[in-house]
């Protein structure tokens, strides 16, 4: 089980990137058009480096949703391969049988 604190963490960066998303789109559309003068796009890059660090989506990380687990993240079934095997060997997993040789 990781650190409720890490978890919190990971869902509060969640909620900033949702809420900082179409403000942080309309800044880089600004900063990145050759349209634009270079003052208007140096304002939009100065004003996108104001936003909080961790409303960027790139600071976002796939966690377990069973355990809060980081590492060996199953994208498809959003779990830990820790986590799925536990639910898969108690049967908690429609189609999913332990194998044995």
């Amino acid at each position: 089980m990781a650190k409720v604190s890490m978890v919190e963490r990971q869902k509060k960066r969640e909620r900033l990137a949702a809420k900082y998303a179409e403000k942080r789109a309309q800044l880089k559309e600004i900063a990145n058009d050759e349209k634009q003068s270079m003052e208007e796009r140096f304002k939009a890059r100065l004003k996108l480096a104001k936003l909080p660090r961790n409303s960027a989506p790139s600071r976002l990380n796939n966690r377990c949703q069973v355990s809060g687990r980081p590492r060996a993240y199953y994208r498809k079934l959003k779990m830990s391969r820790i986590a799925l095997r536990d639910l898969a060997s108690h049967g908690e997993i429609p189609g999913m049988v332990k194998s044995s040789w």
